[in-house]
């Protein structure tokens, strides 16, 4: 039995995350809440072939250690990152063998982002509901709005200045629209892109989840 673990719910539901990457004959999937300090231990005891890490926490608990992932992968086994958590700590250890996947990942592998304040949220601990705006989220879509003409470059830079100084809870499209000097009509405009703009974090969380399917399916099928 070829065994996986996910840490995740946030960036991506459970129930999303399965439509991707379930069980199947020969191959186990365990999804887990998002990943805090301590939870690597556990998971070792269980036998894992490989381990994807997508969320975690940053401030609520202690977060996942660089010990911990390192400890992981001495013995034996591959543990992927992306999205949130992931991509920190991908981009952190990559030089040591955790893969990393994905924009947020290269956005810190690259140094352009550099703080964990990029992908944190507030999040409801019981359905695990973002009830914030990330960030780096923020920032991708804000990019591309400018590509697309839809914003200036200097209008863009003013919104993520405003959204960078709001604390992480409070951070969202609504409040960083109202708090900028773009007029009317460039807000409607910029609030249609931002409803049709994918959720970056989301788009890795996917890749991730694909990546691991690939791999788990070409060794169930040499094991076979």
């Amino acid at each position: 039995m070829f065994k996986v673990i996910i840490y995740a719910g946030l960036s991506i539901t459970f129930d999303e995350a399965k439509e991707i990457l379930n069980t199947s004959e020969g191959v186990e999937v365990i999804y887990k809440r998002p990943i805090q300090r301590g939870d690597l231990g556990q998971a070792i005891k269980e036998h894992p072939d490989i381990i994807g890490i997508i969320d975690g926490v940053f401030h609520q608990n202690s977060a996942v250690g660089h010990k911990e992932i390192l400890n992981v992968m001495k013995n034996g086994i591959q543990v992927f990152g992306a999205s949130s958590m992931g991509a920190l700590r991908a981009s952190e250890l990559d030089t040591l063998g955790m893969h990393g996947i994905g924009y947020v990942y290269k956005q810190y592998a690259s140094g352009e982002v550099d703080s964990d304040d990029d992908v944190a949220v507030m999040l409801d601990s019981d359905t695990l509901e973002a009830l914030s705006e990330p960030l780096i989220n923020m920032k991708y879509v804000f990019t591309n709005a400018v590509s697309e003409n839809v914003i200036t470059k200097e209008e863009k830079d003013e919104l993520l200045s405003i959204a960078k100084k709001t604390f992480y809870p409070k951070r969202n499209y609504s409040q960083t629209l109202s708090s900028s000097s773009l007029d009317n009509e460039t807000k409607e405009k910029l609030i249609d892109f931002i409803r049709i703009s994918p959720d970056i974090k989301k788009e890795d969380a996917k890749s991730l989840l694909t990546c691991i399917k690939d791999l788990v399916e070409n060794n169930v099928n040499v094991l076979d």
